[in-house]
């Protein structure tokens, strides 16, 4: 007995316990889904034992977590009334209460540095000694700020502006755990949302921890509507095409059971939802409903043709059923090639990606005929479908095409490849933590009012080692740091600076009796004068403990940095190396660059060539897939040509249209071609399956295979082009790129299967029309001959 058709009888015959195992099955799934979490932290795309990682958890270990700043602004002019001047101070100590605040500076808490000539030291006092009563009283308050306090500008307040800031620590503990995200949503948001309504300003909130978890909280909320988005297109696009309220029905089942799987293996494996996770439900709704159109329409063909309901049900198993495994095995082989990727955001999107395409595979070949086995089978009105005019006249166009006009069809082929070539050399590379955040939400929009005030939100450090303890505080290092810092002050990408400089430099002020034009590094002579006075100061050691590490050994400058590409920040860098290299030689300094913005754009350029590698690896297996089932060398190229030259139009698109290569885009050619190359594999084994019927004949076995074939793969085409277009619904930026190029991409894809496939056999009729090259695959599609009489004879 062949191997599908056993298959066939054992689900057919088992159909009750296989259903109650099913059931099982999903309820333990279901189970898991409570174990779900998400992302509270930035994805790392470096593996863990990169360089820049490294370097970048040395930096943590010497001066701490860096992301826990959340920021709050206004530039409101009326803050500068009494009342609410006041108001905005007392919401900065309200905030200082909490649990989850380390602490809070705000304008209120401000203090000046001041020389204490009796004891020769260096100590603070508040720059008001009591919460203005009138509106006077604030603008002096404003003007001692704006011009005798250099050192808070841009910390505190722009000056040229008039927007001031509040700057709250979380503690560090919770930086990147759920009680981050709680604190956020359930605590921070209303008590803002109050102050905003009662003093009538408008509050901008920015900070790593912040945006981290409003991104998450998008990621949360798209789920659901990804979900509902996709079963509603697939399912009124399948009704369209079936008119059947039953096989609808059918079909809903089994993806909504697909997708209760989907969330149960993320909940198994212990993944966090991610903005790539997150697709993973979806993304098994818009596969699975083709698996269900090819085993639904060849039941009902098959219904049709002979009206035995067993023999139907068995022969879609047997005959469906092999090449749906071998559509889901190359589609999920697209996905599985990620895990191949040192990526642990790639690697677990790879198996929860491949291990449920195989699990949507299992649920439409057993549940399908199951419920049919139990359903009387299909009236008249459920098939009329199969004689729909319309499908006719696209069947009968593509025919008279592949028949009559193959020299256009080819010209046109080389067309394109010209015009998606040169689109190529167009795109560019781009990448950044913020670039594909959704731009509609309020804290987007305030990303970009902190870029535009305080020169960005996105912390780039630079840490420089001495070599010697107590080598930081030696004026000879101060001065060539400050020539450091005169390069960053003149990239307008990046923030103005905050270093130990700035203490050093108000120190000097603050001896000079507060006189700002004194804000500067002192003489070699004056150090001696102003280090007697901080040597007597506790005040300033809390200071410099965020800049200098205890031993004194370690200094660091931060900048933030704007929403740039990696190309920017790549001519950023050199410029600042160099800098460094000249005004911080290396035989004494060791000078590194890090912060979380250049540790993902790092692993921005990493991720995508490691991309680059897993699309070859996926065209490489499914080669050897093709080669495997196939048995010939020459059929591996006619199967693969059209499939790659969607991947080269939707590149050539890309550069035309300026769409950037970035994480988000570049995962559309693995996944793209993974799925494309299942009509292939269905037109190609009815080929094979009719060359054998027709002896051999290639012109009558392509016409055949394509009017055959070309209705399945014409509805899974629109199914797949809607059900990914569900994407672009997204707010963010990479998901909208992510599905409307592989909708794109995919119709593309349905064209050359469809003209450019049937062309190449027929115009290369006496080259593979034989035995010899087209041996006998290992997996053996039966023809229907084949299959009756095996059928007769075991009967």
């Amino acid at each position: 007995m062949n191997f599908w058709t056993y298959i066939a009888r054992i689900i057919i015959k088992g159909r009750i316990p296989i259903l109650i195992i099913l059931a099982f099955i999903t309820y333990l799934l279901a189970t898991q889904m409570k174990y779900m979490r998400f992302s509270h932290s930035e994805a790392n795309l470096l593996p863990k034992n990169h360089e820049v990682n490294l370097e970048y958890n040395k930096f943590l270990k010497i001066f701490g977590e860096e992301g826990n700043l959340i920021i709050l602004a206004t530039q409101d002019s009326t803050i500068y009334t009494a009342k609410k001047f006041n108001n905005w101070n007392k919401l900065s100590k309200q905030l200082d209460t909490l649990p989850q605040i380390d602490f809070t500076v705000s304008i209120g808490d401000i203090k000046k540095l001041y020389k204490d000539t009796e004891n020769e030291r260096f100590d603070f006092t508040p720059i008001y000694n009591h919460p203005p009563k009138t509106d006077k009283e604030v603008d002096s308050i404003k003007t001692d700020l704006f011009e005798n306090l250099p050192f808070y500008d841009n910390f505190l307040f722009n000056k040229k502006t008039g927007t001031i800031r509040t700057i709250i620590y979380i503690k560090k503990d919770i930086v990147n755990t759920i009680e981050r995200k709680k604190f956020i949503l359930e605590v921070l948001n209303p008590t803002i949302a109050k102050f905003e309504k009662d003093n009538n300003i408008d509050v901008k909130i920015s900070g790593m921890p912040y945006i981290r978890t409003m991104n998450s909280k998008s990621i949360t909320d798209e789920i659901g509507i990804f979900v509902v988005l996709a079963l509603l297109v697939t399912s009124i696009i399948f009704f369209f095409f079936f008119r059947s309220h039953r096989a609808t029905l059918i079909t809903m089942i089994v993806v909504s059971v697909g997708v209760i799987w989907a969330f149960g293996f993320i909940g198994l494996f212990g993944y966090e939802i991610t903005v790539l996770t997150a697709l993973i439900p979806p993304l098994i709704i818009v596969i699975g409903v083709p698996n269900c159109i090819f085993l639904i329409n060849k039941y009902q063909q098959e219904i049709k043709e002979h009206g035995n309901q067993a023999k139907s049900l068995q022969r879609v198993i047997s005959k469906v059923g092999n090449a749906t495994l071998m559509t889901n095995v190359t589609t999920a082989s697209g996905f599985a090639t990620f895990i191949f990727t040192k990526s642990q955001l790639l690697n677990e999107f790879g198996i929860i990606a491949s291990v449920n395409i195989l699990a949507i595979f299992i649920l439409s070949l057993l549940i399908i005929p199951i419920i049919y086995s139990f359903l009387h089978k299909p009236q008249d009105k459920h098939l009329r479908h199969l004689e729909k005019r319309w499908i006719d006249t696209i069947v009968s166009w593509m025919e008279r095409t592949v028949r009559h006009k193959r020299i256009a069809v080819y010209i046109s082929t080389v067309v394109v490849i010209v015009f998606s070539i040169i689109g190529v050399y167009m795109i560019k590379v781009s990448g950044s933590l913020i670039e594909d955040m959704p731009k509609g939400k309020d804290f987007f929009k305030d990303i970009v009012f902190f870029e535009n005030e305080f020169g960005g939100i996105m912390p780039l450090e630079i840490i420089i080692d001495t070599k010697r303890k107590k080598g930081v505080m030696k004026l000879s290092t101060l001065k060539r740091m400050d020539k450091l810092v005169e390069i960053i002050d003149e990239i307008p990408e990046l923030s103005p600076t905050v270093s130990v400089l700035n203490i050093v430099k108000y120190s000097k002020q603050a001896y000079y009796n507060g006189n700002p034009k004194y804000y500067q590094l002192p003489t070699s002579q004056e150090q001696n004068f102003i280090l007697s006075y901080t040597k007597n100061s506790d005040t300033n050691s809390d200071l410099l403990s965020n800049f200098v590490d205890s031993t004194g050994q370690y200094a660091r400058i931060t900048t933030f940095m704007k929403d740039i590409g990696t190309d920017k920040m790549e001519r950023i860098e050199e410029r600042l190396q160099a800098r460094i290299d000249k005004v911080l030689p290396a035989e004494n300094y060791n000078v590194t660059l890090t912060g979380k913005s250049l540790v993902f754009l790092k692993g921005t350029n990493y991720l995508i060539k490691n991309l680059v590698i897993s699309l070859s690896l996926a065209i490489f297996l499914i080669s050897l897939f093709m080669a495997w089932m196939f048995r010939s060398f020459k059929m591996i190229l006619i199967s693969l040509l059209p499939n790659i030259l969607p991947l080269l139009v939707t590149a050539g698109l890309m550069g035309y249209l300026g769409v950037p290569i970035k994480p988000s885009t570049i995962l559309v050619f693995s996944i793209a071609f993974g799925i494309s190359v299942d009509d292939t594999i269905h037109f190609l084994a009815k080929y094979r399956q009719e060359l054998q019927v027709n002896n051999w004949r290639v012109k009558i076995s392509v016409y055949n295979a394509l009017r055959e074939t070309g209705v399945s793969m014409f509805y899974t085409s629109i199914v797949l082009f809607f059900g990914f277009l569900v994407f672009t619904v997204s707010s963010f930026g990479g998901t909208i790129a992510l599905g409307g190029l592989v909708s794109v991409t995919l119709l593309f894809a349905m064209v050359s299967n469809l003209l450019l496939l049937p062309s190449l056999l027929l115009s290369l009729e006496r080259k593979i029309a034989n035995k010899k090259v087209l041996k006998k695959p290992p997996i053996q599609i039966l023809t229907e001959t084949e299959a009756e009489l095996k059928e007769e004879t075991e009967d």
